[in-house]
């Protein structure tokens, strides 16, 4: 038994990828989609699964950083079929290459942050927290507080 396509509405389609029927209707005049979609008798939108996985990854693109534009290319490229997966594969490795450098700066931020809450969490412990820092026109130790 073959299994039969299933249709969605753009009300489904909502609820399934948590996007709202506004961003959905938003990521199709942009061109974020695959393909043009199709249209029930009636005039309303009609999506597959392979839209609401699109839409999936389009929503982690999103969340990485990928700029609309580059979404947009890769949906281009990828609703034109074979023949360009070099180049997709290139939009792709470049956009890992800025979220792992955006990831290095992160982690970097993170041992800031985390050599303070040790540093704080020691001087509060000992009764020390208020020379921690001084203001900057009496220089450390002297009460001044950041």
């Amino acid at each position: 038994m073959l299994d039969t396509p299933v249709d969605f509405s753009i009300g489904q389609v909502a609820e399934r990828t948590g996007l709202s029927v506004h961003t959905l209707r938003l990521y199709e005049r942009e061109g974020l989609l695959t393909g043009r979609l199709r249209r029930d008798s009636a005039g309303r939108r009609v999506y597959t699964e392979w839209d609401v996985q699109w839409l999936h990854n389009c929503t982690k693109f999103r969340a990485s950083g990928m700029p609309l534009a580059t979404i947009r290319r890769l949906a281009e490229l990828v609703g034109e079929g074979r023949g360009n997966e070099a180049e997709r594969l290139e939009l792709l490795r470049a956009h890992r290459q800025r979220v792992q450098d955006r990831i290095a700066e992160l982690q970097d931020c993170l041992d800031l942050i985390d050599n303070k809450v040790t540093a704080y969490e020691a001087a509060v412990r000992q009764g020390t927290a208020d020379r921690l820092w001084g203001t900057p026109s009496t220089g450390p130790g002297t009460g001044g507080r950041r």
